[in-house]
């Protein structure tokens, strides 16, 4: 066999394939054999069918046959002696098999580009010194408390006010027709000034009081938010029937009972350190990672095959496409399409493949290897972030080596990272500076 590769760039190729006519006249034989001792041919008992009977009534399947088998064979035969490492799948538009001659195709291929070694020792990072404020856990106590809040009817004699919830009978109109958006809806609850409707609504109920009817006209903007509503002049026949206010608990012991595992405030208080201490460790990885990707993209400069991108790219459409029908939306709804996506999204994934590129290098470059204890604590932290028992974690991945496979890699990952780090030169510096530098280099 003879194979031939022609570079079209660094990461695609056409390898030129040649399968001898010696081997191609020994694949059709052996095929015939093979037909002539199960093909039922009429006037000829089995196995007697002459070979040009069999090439009249069967040329059309035993070639197709053959050619698929010769083509597999001589593809693998030949990625083995260019030894090359191909990704994706290869565009081959097979020639169709003749009697005689060798069988000749063409296969275009993409290839891990070949990264020298990397420089990454001495990187400048910057790691913010992020810790929990007064005003953090207030704004964490008052959503806790919002979420304990109650409501209860209005007893005094007032008109509605700023903040207050209400229930409302309402039924809107256009041209003096029911409008089918805005059919007509009983109790329906909503708080003055959180625009549920519209906010011009809100504005038009502050006054009134229980039991009094009104009607408030609405012009809805062209951009409102919901589309079904944007640009329609809405007349509103509204029935206010209920005042509610809410009532706030105390932040005090029994409040942080009340939320569940709490024995008292000061334990909550902890439990909101923890958490939010959690996300800043988030943050600060995400910060230096970011950091540690640009200053490696900008000193490492190579190919990217095309498929990794497409893959890259398909995996965050998937993301989008979930993300919006978990609420029960479309990209049609949207205005969208996977083609618009895929622009908008391509530099994003290119930045992935590159950083995965980079890191896979880097792993084989300082060969990095994962011991059994590391595997076993990165099960660990699987199943802590998941809130999920350890064996449940390794079970799922164990039952999958694709899976493992890549939990590994993406373990190997992180160990290039801390590596990185470990090699760099980290500055701790406040949040404020951080943002200081964000504005300069904006």
């Amino acid at each position: 066999m003879q194979v031939t590769v022609e570079d079209l760039s660094s990461v695609k190729k056409i390898l030129h394939i040649e399968v001898p006519e010696d081997e191609v006249i020994r694949e059709l034989d052996k095929a015939y054999n093979q037909l002539k001792k199960t093909a039922k041919v009429k006037g000829f008992r089995p196995g007697k069918a002459p070979r040009s009977v069999l090439v009249r009534l069967f040329k059309k399947d035993v070639h197709g046959d053959v050619s698929s088998k010769l083509l597999q064979d001589s593809f693998v035969a030949a990625l083995k002696e260019t030894d090359l490492n191909v990704i994706g799948t290869p565009e081959i538009d097979p020639p169709p098999l003749e009697e005689k001659g060798p069988y000749k195709y063409d296969a275009t291929v993409e290839v891990k580009p070949d990264i020298d070694n990397i420089d990454f020792k001495g990187l400048t990072l910057k790691k913010s010194k992020y810790r929990v404020t007064d005003e953090e856990m207030d704004a964490q106590l008052k959503m806790l408390q919002k979420n304990l809040a109650k409501q209860q009817p209005v007893t005094e004699d007032r008109a509605v006010r700023e903040g207050d919830f209400v229930l409302i009978d309402y039924e809107g109109f256009e041209d003096g027709k029911p409008f089918p958006e805005t059919q007509k809806t009983e109790n329906f609850t909503m708080k003055i000034g959180a625009g549920s409707i519209s906010k011009s609504f809100d504005e038009k109920l502050i006054g009134m009081k229980s039991g009094q009817e009104n009607e408030i006209p609405v012009n809805f903007p062209d951009d409102h938010f919901n589309a079904k509503l944007a640009g329609h002049n809405i007349t509103f026949h509204v029935k206010l029937n209920e005042i509610r206010e809410e009532i706030l608990p105390e932040i005090d012991d029994e409040f942080a009972k009340k939320l569940g595992q709490y024995e008292n405030l000061d334990a909550l208080k902890k439990a909101i350190t923890d958490n939010l201490n959690d996300g800043y460790q988030k943050r600060v990885e995400q910060e230096l990672n970011e950091q540690i990707y640009k200053g490696l993209i900008e000193k490492t400069e190579f190919e990217l095959p095309e498929s990794m991108i497409t893959y890259e790219l398909d995996g965050i459409i998937d993301e989008i496409e979930k993300t919006m029908s978990y609420y029960n939306k479309s990209m049609e709804d949207e205005g969208m399409n996977r083609e618009v996506l895929a622009e908008k999204h391509r530099d994003t994934a290119e930045k992935k493949v590159r950083r995965h590129l980079i890191l896979d290098k880097i792993i084989k470059q300082e060969e990095l290897t994962l011991s059994d204890e590391e595997l076993e604590d990165g099960f660990s932290e699987m199943a802590r972030v998941l809130n999920q028992p350890v064996e449940a974690i390794k079970n799922y991945y164990q039952q999958n080596q694709d899976n493992l496979d890549f939990f590994k890699h993406t373990l190997l990952e992180k160990q290039a990272i801390k590596l990185i780090i470990k090699s760099s030169d980290v500055e701790e510096i406040e949040p404020e500076l951080r943002k200081e530098a964000e504005k300069d280099e904006s």
